[in-house]
């Protein structure tokens, strides 16, 4: 299957090129096709991939890691939205998971936990036990670039197949932003 045509990047099957992806990434399959392409690392931040490999902010989507607490129990998940929207992770998700107290995890916590590093994470290849909550326009994006687990690469992939990953829930948990 050929990669759909998305920027100007030189897209390649993620099946054989896992080389580019860091090592949980490479180790977990993505639930269907997937494409991966090599780029500066720093331009990973999704302003300035956009901006330089001209891809559409509405095709882009952000993962970050929360951390909730309530008593002595800590939650991770990752959160997954277009980078023209923003998490409602006060509200949404805090009351999704379950938790008191909810906070973006910090980068030394995300990048230990995840074997990723800070500004490629990406819901592909997370701790199985990690709820992965995707936000609708997400689901329904169709072919979406997210981080490759690393910052010099990304990945393309449809947005329902994002839906698919073990632990996913798709839910209305972001919104527009202005």
């Amino acid at each position: 299957m050929n990669a759909p045509q998305l920027g100007t990047l030189d897209w390649h099957d993620l099946a054989t090129t896992t080389e580019l992806v860091a090592a949980p990434v490479a180790a977990a399959a993505p639930p269907g096709p997937a494409w991966v392409a090599p780029i500066d690392a720093e331009l990973a931040d999704t302003a300035a991939f956009c901006e330089r490999y001209q891809v559409p902010l509405g095709a882009s989507a952000n993962c970050v890691i929360v951390e909730g607490r309530r008593g002595e129990q800590t939650t991770h998940a990752a959160v997954l939205v277009l980078a023209t929207h923003r998490a409602d992770v006060n509200k949404t998700v805090r009351k999704h998971l379950g938790v008191r107290k909810i906070s973006f995890a910090p980068m030394e916590t995300a990048t230990s936990l995840t074997g990723m590093e800070y500004g490629g994470i990406t819901p592909i290849g997370l701790p199985a036990d990690w709820p992965v909550l995707v936000d609708e326009a997400v689901a329904a994006a169709g072919p979406v670039v997210i981080g490759a687990g690393v910052r010099a690469a990304k990945i393309m992939i449809d947005g329902a197949d994002l839906a698919r990953l073990p632990g996913a829930e798709v839910l209305a948990l972001a919104q527009p932003t202005d």
